[in-house]
């Protein structure tokens, strides 16, 4: 997973640290290989501190990815302190960095994990990567499990929400957007 996480920070790093001024050419590669290793790590420790409410409303989109979001926010001042420390950017520059590059890499993150025709990544294998240990991603995913069950989303009746139900949303409910229509009772 911490592959395509690098790739997805590499696509979404050029106008956030290439083309950026403030981030010495000679840094370009160190800083969007500082920004995967954060937004990681800082995954990781939210899962270990026990936020899996916070993660379940990452992943199942009941809160927007912006800079307004308690995880985006977390890994944003994460990045921002690695920034200054690491490469002797200004705050107001790694602030910059970090508060565009983030929630753009989050997004598609969680955007591909949701998308059926994309196996780049998965729900289950993003929780395992970042919780470290069966008992927190089960944590996660039974909080993901329980608000969709609260939703009517457990499309086969096996008593919880997982990749199946949405599977079986996507193609019969039209697509991602009948699975969030479903998800939000339209």
């Amino acid at each position: 997973m911490f592959e395509q996480l690098t790739q997805l920070v590499q696509q979404y790093g050029g106008d956030a640290v290439v083309n950026n001024s403030a981030v010495p050419n000679e840094h370009n590669e160190a800083v969007v290989a500082e920004a995967g290793n954060s937004i990681f790590a800082g995954l990781q420790k939210i899962a270990s501190e026990g936020g899996s409410e916070q993660l379940a409303a990452l992943f199942n989109g009941s809160t927007p990815i912006d800079n307004s979001n308690p995880v985006v926010q977390q890994i944003t001042q994460q990045l921002t302190g690695s920034l200054g420390e690491k490469f002797g950017l200004s705050n107001a520059d790694s602030s910059g960095v970090a508060a565009s590059i983030i929630p753009q890499v989050l997004n598609s993150l969680v955007n591909k994990a949701k998308d059926p025709n994309d196996s780049s990544f998965q729900i289950s294998d993003i929780i395992s990567a970042i919780s470290g240990n069966s008992g927190q991603a089960s944590g996660i995913m039974d909080t993901i499990s329980k608000y969709g069950m609260q939703f009517g989303l457990d499309q086969n009746a096996d008593g919880k929400v997982d990749v199946a139900d949405v599977i079986v949303i996507t193609k019969t409910k039209g697509g991602i957007s009948g699975f969030i229509g479903k998800l939000f009772g339209r």
